[in-house]
This record gives structure tokens, C-alpha cells and sequence, in this order.
């Protein structure tokens, strides 16, 4: 940390040194005042001798400082990297920084404290990264494109997204509907208790229609994917779907009531009598209480072997016999045809079960109330700002915020997104990518990879028949960068949202729509081959994941941009920043979920048993870490958190040491100036800069019920904690909280 401190002070001793030499009053005299022949000729000779000497020492003295200063000069040319962008990136991250935290004590503090003293929450939101900061970049050049005046779209798709844009920005026509397209539909469908008499005997007429062509989903859910035994035939799957066991299973007070408001007030502004609507209501919040307390918790559904179950329909409908389950498949997957011989993959068959129990002993109108009100949810943020209203009180109980704060024409181009993201996609594309960053992403990843499989060599544990298959697995991961290459092509992208009707009118309308058409989408993968190179993630989007059944992982257009990418920055941070992200997502490939497929993406075992113990044991030792974190009192769920903690703690270690491999191959890289940070430190503080974030106490509640990831703190200091390389180059003794001297290490 300190030679660039030391160089800056010896140029500047250097550079003082020649000036006090030069104004010294004995060389003004001999030089110019009295002349050298008649000085000399007044002296004795041991003075004449002492002069010469004086002369010749200090000639000297001047000589070696003009070598030392040119030399000096020369070297820090060369060590200290001075263009535009180094200075730019090197001053954002002092300022990110707290100088006075000790990095072996809270290193999240001394990389972080300064952005999170200079990011306070914006309005609107619940918690705010550096994430969210490219993510409004790519939002606010996405708004510019939309709404230009001179819009020129080269397809049809890029059209329907700008329609689909200004039908949401369109609130004039939104307040004039009100409440009536929400309650136009209900009545359609066959109306509830909430708002007129019902007594009907529709319970699977109902089911078909809210959770087919309207995607709601009570009781469980339905998709079509690649099946994880037989990844190359999609298959049928059928999971638990409550969404909201943070509301009903141990919620805080203030959240429940909050929650029962909420639906008091929608039930009411869509023509409930208040006093009927709050017992109705209270009806429903029960109901799914008893849904949230038979739905199995994410961290007990790590082991897919174990919650992967295939069977027949006709099994299924002995499993669950509330459902008509042949009858509710043939609709939702409508036009194709089933049999009671259709395989279908369970991923909740205990739930299942029980949810079936539960639906055939509670009253009909109350089952009916509640699907109804599940489509309510589904749909309500499409309706007048009286239900944006509600919303936002319900909000600021669970995540601290309120989303009106949102400017409208942020939430529309999350819409768009959500629904014609690539076609939105193929506009920020051709607007802002540059298509050189996919063949340095690919190099990058190519050196990660083998940064992953040298270490793999050096794992004591992993036995070497399940070594050579897990090279085999890593080399054979499919990485796919920035964008698909269809949404380039009019014709084929037309083609991906061909039926798709949209228009600049009705944004309840667009988005049923959506609905319908992602419903025939769905029935229409099941007879046909996964295809190895659809993108669930759209190309503006800042994030990246893994894919199991592909073996593959995926890199949007979003990510490859500062912090986390930029050519002209060093290569610590682009390994430390985007590098890190590759390596992660590498390693959730031999995460604990991950490991259970192998290179073809098919889910069987193919460890040898002693190394899956091994495992077992190193990955327990993680969850134990992570659960001593506390956020606010409260703990980390480090089983919940284990696949996400595995990827972390792996990514940056092949990051590390993939670039490492860099500076061997090609000599240490400029540093940044005034930051005076090694290399290596600058790679750490880089990492961790791409974590800096601030949250709200709700979010941060609410992200401990229901995220896979820790909090980004602790996806610092907890990664950093284990890498013994981290405490080497930050000097942190053993016993500091950054290098407790217990370590955790899997991968």
C-alpha cells in the first residue's frame, strides 16, 4: 500500500533537491558575481585545492541526482498508469473508500464507507447498489429511445414495445378506466363473494381460467422445461407457488395488519362493502396462512434428487385427487393433447398432498375468493393510482419504501422489459454495445476456466475419477455473452412475439394480452427440443446466471460495462469486477445444487461417494460461517444461502488466480495513481466495490426471509474471510476479523 506513497515523496525530494542547489548563494557568487580567474588567483593553494574538490563534489552531486531524477522519471512513466480513464476510476473508488476503517477489521467499511455515506436511498427505493445505478443507465437511454420523436424501428417486435411503453406512460386513459377492466374481468370469469352473492359450484372452471390464460397461480404452478433427467425432451412440471410466506408464516405485527389493509382496500375499491370485505378478507389471509405453513422452505429443497419425482398423470391425480388434473393440463397447455399417461415432474409432492387436503375441506366460496384474489394481485399494478396507492402503504410496512415515489416512466420501462424485453433489448443493443467486449468476455472466460480446473489439481479432498469428470463438465460449459443473436434479425425477432397483440391504448388490455400469449408459448415448447440458446434474461439486464439443465451460463449485455467491465480499465479490476461475476457463475455449476448434474445438464449421480462426504463436510463448514452473521439482530440463513456462498467464495478465487496467470503471461500491469494500492490490493477493493449498497431495515428483513444471497456484506467479508490470499496482501494478522483463522474452502 505504500510504494506509491514513497515514490510520490522521493519526486517530490528530487525535484526540491536541484532547486536548493541551484539558488545557493556560494555557486550565484563563483558563477556570475566574481568571476572564476581572479577568485581563484586570490586564494592559497590549499584553499584553491579545497574549492576544486568542493566544485568536483558537488558537479558530481548534481550529476548523480540528474541520472537518479531522469531514471526516476522514466520508472514512474511506466508504473503508474495516467490516461483519462485511470484517473477517472482511480478517483471514483478513493472516493467510494473509507481510509479510516482498518481493512482487516471491516473490510467492507474500508471499501464501502464512502459510497454509502454519498448514496443515501432515492426516493422509491428499498435498498440501492451500484446495480441498481447501471441498471437506471440502461433504463433512462432505453426512455431517450422510446420517446423519440423520430422512433425508427426495424421490426414489428420494436414497434409493439414502444406501444406497450407509452400504453403504460398513457395514465390519463388509465384514471379514466378506474377499476373497470379489473372488474369487467372478474365478473367474466364468474365474480366472488367480495363484491355480489355468489353460489357456484365452478371450483375447476375457475382454476383453468386464472391460471391458464392469465398465469395466476393458486395452490401450485404449472411451466414446461427441459426435464433435469432427460435434459435434451421438455417435460411437464408442477411445483408449490405461494409467494408470500414473509407475510403469513411469522410475519411482524405491523406487516400483517398492513397485509389485511391492503386487501380490505383493494376488495373495496373494486365494489366490496367494507365491513363484508374485512371479514372475507381476514377469510383469505387465513387460508393462505394454512398455504404458508405446508409450503416447504427453499432451504430445505437444496437436494433436487430427493424433491424430484416423475409420474404419470393418473398418479398424479391419486396423489392429489382435488384436482381434475387431466382436465386442467389439457386447458392450460391447450391446443395439445394428453392423456392420463403424460409424464410429469413433481418438484412438492408432499405439498401437493396436503394443498389437496386442504382444498377439498374448505368452503367453496372461500377457495373461489381466494383464486379470484390471486389474479387481483396479478394484475392490480396496471389499474389507477387509487390502487397504487394502496400498494404503497402495504409497501412501506414490508420493504420501507413507497413505489409512487418511482418516476412512472421507470416502472413502464420495467414493464416493457418484462413483457417485449428483447425487443427492447435489440434497441439498447444496436444503441450502446460494443460487439469487441463478447470476444474479450469469451477470453476472460476461457481463463477462468482454467484457473478453475488448475485448482481442482490441488484439491486434497475430490477423489481423481470425480476430478476428471468435473474438468470434463467445466470444459464443457456453454457460455452465451451480451446478447442472442435472433433479436438482431427483424424477421426472427418478429417471428418470437408473433400473436402477440399490443397497443398504444389499453395498458390492462397489453397486458392480459401478455398473458395469453405467454400461455400458448408455454404449450407450444412442450412437444419440441429445449432450445439450447433461449436467454432468460433480456440484454439490458445487470446480472448473469446459470443454467443446470444447459450446462451453461449467460452473461447479458447489461453487465459488460463499468464497475464491472471496461476495456480501458486495468485488468485487476476487470478480474476483480466482471471476472469474479464469470467465476461465480462457473462455480454454481459445482455448487450444491449445481454438482447434481453433470456436463450434459442431466441430474444423476455421477460422484464418487467419498468426495460427495467431502463436500458435504466443506459446505457445512460454510453454512455454519455464514450463519453467525447478523444483520439488525438478526441471523444469515446459511443453508438458504449455500449455493450462492459456494459460487461467491469460488468466483473469486478462480478470478484471482486467473489473473494472476495475466500478469505472469504478460508483466505487471500501471497502477492507478493517488489510490495507493498494489495490484493485487486494487483487486480486492475492486470486488468489493461492486458490492456497495444501502437498504432500508424492511428490505433488509425482507431480503434475509427470502434471498438465496447473504447480504452484500457479508458476500464481502465472508468470501475474503476465507481467501488466505486477501489477509497475505492486506497484511491482516491472524485474530483479526478478516483473518479469524478458521477458514472455509470448497472450491
Amino acid at each position: 500500500m505504500s510504494n506509491y506513497k514513497r515514490a510520490t515523496l522521493e519526486e517530490e525530494d528530487v525535484s526540491e533537491v536541484p532547486g536548493d542547489t541551484a539558488s545557493s548563494p556560494d555557486r550565484v557568487e563563483v558563477g556570475f558575481r566574481k568571476g572564476g580567474i581572479d577568485v581563484l588567483g586570490r586564494r592559497t593553494r590549499l584553499e584553491v585545492l579545497l574549492l576544486v574538490l568542493l566544485l568536483v563534489t558537488l558537479l558530481a552531486l548534481l550529476a548523480c541526482l540528474l541520472v537518479l531524477g531522469l531514471r526516476f522519471h522514466s520508472e514512474s512513466g511506466r508504473g503508474i498508469c495516467l490516461s483519462e480513464a485511470c484517473i477517472t476510476v482511480a478517483s471514483q473508488m478513493v472516493e467510494a473508500m473509507d481510509r479510516s476503517a482498518d481493512p482487516c477489521h471491516d473490510f467492507y467499511q474500508f471499501a464501502c464507507g464512502g459510497w454509502m455515506r454519498k448514496n443515501p436511498l432515492p426516493d422509491g427505493r428499498s435498498h440501492w447498489s451500484t446495480f441498481n445505478s447501471i441498471g437506471e443507465q440502461n433504463q433512462a437511454l432505453l426512455k431517450h429511445l422510446l420517446e423519440n420523436g423520430t422512433f425508427n424501428s426495424s421490426s414489428e417486435a420494436e414497434k409493439k414495445a414502444q406501444f406497450y411503453y407509452l400504453s403504460c406512460l398513457n395514465t390519463q386513459k388509465i384514471e379514466e378506466l378506474g377499476a373497470k377492466p379489473l372488474t369487467e374481468l372478474i365478473a367474466k370469469i364468474g365474480g366472488w363473494s367480495i363484491t355480489d352473492p355468489w353460489d357456484k359450484d365452478n371450483f375447476m372452471e375457475v382454476l383453468k381460467v386464472v391460471s391458464g390464460p392469465y398465469r395466476a397461480q393458486p395452490f401450485f404452478s404449472v411451466g414446461v422445461s427441459a426435464d433435469p433427467k432427460n435434459s435434451n425432451s421438455n417435460i411437464i412440471q408442477v411445483n408449490q407457488s405461494f409467494e408470500e410466506p414473509q407475510i403469513c408464516r411469522g410475519p411482524t405485527p405491523k406487516v400483517l395488519v398492513a397485509y389485511l389493509d391492503y386487501m380490505v382496500e383493494l376488495g373495496t375499491l373494486l365494489g366490496g362493502e367494507k365491513g363484508s370485505t374485512h371479514l372475507q378478507m381476514q377469510q383469505i389471509l387465513d387460508f393462505e396462512k394454512a398455504l404458508a405453513n405446508i409450503t416447504v422452505p427453499q432451504d430445505q429443497r437444496r437436494d433436487e434428487e430427493k424433491i424430484y419425482h416423475k409420474v404419470s398423470v393418473a398418479e398424479l391425480q391419486l396423489l392429489a385427487p382435488a384436482v381434475d388434473w387431466l382436465e386442467y393440463l389439457s386447458s392450460s397447455l391447450s391446443p395439445l393433447d394428453l392423456n392420463d399417461t403424460e409424464p410429469v415432474v413433481l418438484y412438492a409432492r408432499e405439498y401437493l398432498q396436503q394443498v389437496s387436503d386442504l382444498i377439498n375441506k374448505t368452503d367453496r366460496s372461500l377457495l373461489n375468493n381466494y383464486m379470484i384474489w390471486t389474479l387481483v394481485q396479478k394484475t392490480v399494478a396496471s389499474l389507477d393510482q387509487r390502487f397504487e396507492n394502496a400498494q404503497d402503504k402495504l409497501l412501506e410496512s414490508l420493504i420501507g419504501t413507497k413505489k409512487s415515489c418511482t418516476p412512472r416512466w421507470q416502472t413502464c420501462i420495467e414493464n416493457t422489459d418484462d413483457t417485449l424485453g428483447f425487443a427492447l433489448g435489440a434497441l439498447f443493443v444496436k444503441a450502446t454495445f460494443d460487439k469487441k467486449s463478447k470476444d474479450i468476455a469469451e477470453e476472460m472466460i476461457d481463463e477462468i476456466r482454467s484457473a478453475f480446473k488448475e485448482a481442482l489439481d490441488r484439491l486434497g479432498w475430490m477423489d481423481g475419477t470425480t476430478r476428471q469428470a468435473a474438468k470434463e463438465k467445466a470444459d464443457a460449459i456453454y457460455d452465451m455473452i451480451g446478447f442472442p443473436e435472433f433479436i438482431l434479425d427483424p424477421k426472427e425477432l418478429d417471428d418470437v412475439y408473433d400473436g402477440y397483440e399490443v397497443s398504444d391504448e389499453s395498458f390492462f388490455q397489453n397486458m392480459l394480452n401478455f398473458y395469453n400469449f405467454s400461455s400458448r408459448v408455454m404449450a407450444d415448447q412442450l412437444r419440441k427440443p429445449p432450445n439450447k440458446d433461449q436467454w432468460s434474461m433480456t440484454p439490458p439486464t445487470v446480472n448473469a446466471y446459470y443454467m443446470p439443465t444447459k450446462n451453461g451460463i449467460v452473461f447479458p449485455a447489461g453487465i459488460l460495462q463499468a464497475p464491472f467491465y471496461a476495456h480501458d480499465h486495468p485488468k485487476a479490476l476487470n478480474f476483480g469486477g466482471i471476472g469474479v461475476v464469470m467465476g461465480h457463475e462457473l462455480t454454481h455449476a459445482f455448487d450444491d445444487q449445481g454438482r447434481e448434474y453433470d456436463k450434459e445438464g442431466n441430474l444423476r449421480p455421477w460422484w464418487q461417494n467419498s468426495s460427495v462426504e467431502a463436500f458435504r463436510e466443506r459446505t457445512e463448514c460454510m453454512v455454519d460461517q455464514y450463519s453467525q452473521y447478523l444483520v439488525n439482530t438478526e441471523h444469515v440463513n446459511g443453508k438458504q444461502t449455500l449455493g450462492e456462498n459456494i459460487a461467491d467464495n469460488g468466483g473469486l478465487k478462480a478470478a484471482y488466480h486467473a489473473y494472476q496467470s495475466w500478469v505472469w503471461k504478460n508483466g505487471e500491469e500501471k497502477r492507478l495513481p493517488a489510490i495507493n494500492l498494489t495490484n493485487d490490493q486494487l483487486f480486492f477493493v475492486g470486488f468489493a466495490q461492486v458490492w456497495c449498497s444501502v437498504r432500508t431495515p424492511e428490505s433488509a428483513h425482507e431480503g434475509l426471509v427470502t434471498d438465496a444471497h447473504s447480504p452484500p456484506r457479508y458476500r464481502v467479508i465472508g468470501t475474503l474471510a476465507n481467501f488466505p490470499e486477501f489477509s497475505q496482501h492486506f497484511h491482516c494478522p491472524v485474530g483479526t476479523p478478516m483473518n479469524t483463522g478458521k477458514r472455509c474452502e470448497v472450491w
